[in-house]
């Protein structure tokens, strides 16, 4: 993979099944997470199928997937995902309780991010993760 361009822009899947969940990831990512990252354009869903359909479509550059969502999870859903979908994107997954974090590790998540969500640390994880995504270089979890 190449490395992201400035003036490229990057599709973000979120899936919450919480409107308001939704809403607090993307501001706290914002628009423009890091001055060497294109735009980030939300994809923003809280239907199993619509994560399957955008990411059969191959359009999405990375995945954030609240762990609390209902009735399926986000951590159980970014499991499924890596273990079924080739050249899967990357997955943040979003927890509640820090003590919660460990479970991203069998998720197989890229990243985990704790609520309340820290807008810089959001964002600099995201652009973290997005780096790491083109330059086909994504180790074990990080937090």
């Amino acid at each position: 993979m190449s490395s992201p361009v400035a003036s490229e822009t990057l599709t973000v899947l979120v899936f919450s099944h919480r409107p308001e969940v939704r809403e607090a990831i993307t501001m706290a990512i914002g628009r423009r997470p890091a001055p060497d990252l294109g735009r980030i354009k939300f994809h923003e869903t809280g239907a199993i199928a619509d994560v399957l359909v955008a990411l059969d479509a191959g359009e999405i550059d990375l995945c954030i997937l609240d762990g609390e969502a209902q009735p399926t999870g986000g951590m159980g859903l970014s499991r499924q995902l890596k273990n079924e979908i080739d050249d899967c994107p990357p997955i943040v997954v979003t927890v509640r309780r820090r003590d919660d974090r460990w479970l991203a590790t069998w998720s197989q998540a890229d990243a985990v991010l704790v609520h309340p969500l820290d807008p810089l640390t959001a964002a600099e994880t995201v652009a973290d993760v997005l780096r790491r995504s083109r330059a086909g270089d994504l180790p074990a979890v990080r937090s």
